[in-house]
């Protein structure tokens, strides 16, 4: 029971990743800060990890896990990819990741919280949350990290559905206006990626 809270205090970390559906597509953001204790050793990350060409894994919490487990799942989706001749599914993509994170928690527990967003041609955009214990949820909208007690009742308010991409970029804009006024932690630089029916690009910078 201590192991947990001790990890549920080290895994809710400083990093900041926001997601959700559009009309028909699925938007992520990530600060680019990667801090340990009160240092930043890099404030030009990128979180957020290319799977295959229609979905996107953004990964909060211990560097080392993160980048480990993220590309741990790229190799194994694109391993499945190359032998059977068909990607997995969104869906099927998450369930896989989750799967993993079960596996290595009752031996060596990933400390990483993960959005897993995509678009497929038969269901559309799509956004799953996953913890470091292993839960997994579908939701239209989603944060990780500290940031996330500021940006979801943002979210909670403003957040349609039907969003078109512009609104979405007005969304997140909010998002970043709010923690620059409300959060301790100063996170001035972000990237955000889009994935749909076209792949996967990235958005310039959005200044605030």
């Amino acid at each position: 029971f201590f192991f947990l809270l001790l990890c549920a205090s080290v895994v809710m970390s400083l990093d900041t990743l926001i997601g959700f559906t559009g009309k028909n597509f699925t938007i992520i953001a990530a600060d680019k800060a990667r801090a340990r204790s009160i240092v930043i050793m890099n404030d030009n990350e990128d979180k957020i990890m290319n799977l295959e060409k229609n979905k996107l894994l953004a990964a909060s919490g211990a560097a080392g896990d993160c980048s480990q487990f993220c590309d741990f799942v790229q190799k194994n989706l694109n391993l499945y990819r190359f032998k059977t001749d068909v990607p997995l599914s969104t869906n099927a993509a998450a369930h896989f990741t989750r799967n993993q994170l079960a596996v290595a928690l009752r031996k060596s527990p990933y400390q990483c919280n993960l959005l897993l967003g995509g678009y497929d041609e038969d269901e559309g955009p799509s956004l799953y949350y996953l913890d470091y214990l292993a839960s997994l949820q579908k939701m239209n909208y989603g944060a990780q990290g500290h940031a996330s007690y500021f940006v979801l009742s943002l979210l909670d308010k403003d957040y349609r559905p039907d969003l078109s991409e512009e609104e979405a970029i007005q969304l997140l804009t909010r998002c970043f206006e709010g923690l620059k006024k409300r959060f301790l932690i100063n996170s001035p630089n972000f990237i955000i990626k889009i994935v749909d029916q076209n792949g996967i690009r990235e958005i310039p910078q959005i200044h605030v």
